[in-house]
């Protein structure tokens, strides 16, 4: 019993000193060797490319939804009712002036041209022999045959009948023109839009047939809010954007409507385009940035901006203690300007914002900025 209570002792005394041993080391291993602080910060510092803001001009601009509209651009519909009998010409058909596009049947019209026609031929041979009649009463009446009252009747006659007969061929001829609205013929030269109708089918005046469009001249028809009527001018700048904000054209408005619109409570306002088919097409819809004026605003490169929670920030180089640390700041962004941001708020003119490695910085980092 004795024995094995020494043993047990010696036991106890080794692994109290393992333990003392393991924490020495420990503590020894946790140790950093002592370096120059000033030496450590300047490890530290990340390299960054900086810019020093700057104001630019930056437009002040609003976009509204836009319609090309061409100068020379009709609705044809007929004068006249019938059954169309003729369609000439295909959609998409370049036409010119004066071309035959479609006839409506003439038949009821030619009927009441003959009949004119007719009544015509009887007033003139009413008129013809009571121009005869007269002549031959004052022959009698110079020769002392016939009265005066007699001749005065042969007269009277003779000038009613060339009322007659001049009120026919008036008529007659109002219906020679009738007859030329029963043929639809283009305008002006241009390009046949869609055609609804079809051979056969009964037109009035109320049902439109198709459309030419010169597909030049256009010109972009801009509702503007009545809130900007004390803004809205002649010779306003307008950029025209396409679906993908591409530019097509810079344009001024000269026009401007003295009304507002009562369905869309909006000022009309006209800018002409110089654009050709190519670049738009009649009735087209696009972007219209109208350009109100131009301030000096604060710009900084797309590249400058971080987002976080919804919130865009740039990093500006400050110096606290005689080092250079980046500072987060908040902005709020205007509209792009080239590659840059407008920046409407959060910086001056003279700041030094950094432009690379944004994505591994923290709020205080140690920078050393670069030119």
């Amino acid at each position: 019993m004795t024995h094995t209570r020494r043993a047990l002792r010696s036991i106890s005394r080794t692994g109290s000193a393992l333990v003392l041993f393991a924490v020495t080391f420990v503590t020894a291993g946790c140790q950093k060797p002592a370096t120059d602080p000033a030496a450590a910060g300047h490890a530290q510092a990340m390299p960054v490319q900086t810019i020093t803001v700057t104001a630019s001009p930056v437009p002040q601009s609003d976009e509204y939804v836009a319609t090309i509209k061409s100068r020379r651009s009709a609705t044809l519909t007929p004068q006249v009712d019938g059954n169309l009998t003729k369609i000439l010409a295909r959609s998409g058909d370049r036409v010119k002036a004066g071309q035959l596009l479609m006839v409506i049947d003439p038949i009821k019209q030619e009927a009441t041209l003959d009949a004119q026609a007719a009544t015509e031929n009887q007033k003139l041979a009413v008129y013809q022999y009571y121009q005869v009649q007269v002549e031959r009463q004052r022959k009698l009446f110079n020769a002392g045959v016939t009265s005066r009252d007699a001749l005065d009747q042969s007269e009277q006659a003779y000038r009613n009948s060339k009322a007659d007969y001049e009120s026919a061929v008036a008529s007659r001829k109002t219906q020679g023109s009738q007859l030329g609205y029963y043929q639809i013929r283009a305008p002006f030269d241009g390009v046949v839009g869609d055609i609804p109708v079809h051979v056969g089918d009964y037109v009035s005046p109320t049902v439109p047939l198709t459309t030419v469009d010169e597909n030049r001249d256009f010109e972009a028809y801009i509702y503007i809010p009545s809130e900007r009527a004390s803004q809205v001018r002649r010779g306003l700048p307008v950029d025209i954007l396409d679906n993908s904000d591409k530019l097509i054209e810079h344009a001024h408005t000269d026009f401007i409507s003295a009304q507002v619109d009562n369905g869309l409570q909006g000022i009309l306002a006209k800018a002409t385009l110089r654009s050709g088919a190519k670049t738009v097409r009649n009735a087209q819809l696009v972007k219209a940035r109208v350009i109100w004026s131009t301030v000096a605003t604060p710009t900084v490169p797309v590249l400058a901006i971080s987002r976080l929670g919804g919130q865009a920030f740039v990093y500006v180089v400050q110096h606290e203690a005689d080092k250079a640390v980046a500072r987060q700041r908040p902005v709020q962004l205007g509209d792009t300007v080239g590659n840059d941001y407008a920046v409407l708020s959060g910086l001056h003119k003279g700041d030094q914002v950094i432009v690379s490695g944004t994505q591994l910085l923290v709020d205080g980092a140690m920078v050393q900025p670069m030119s």
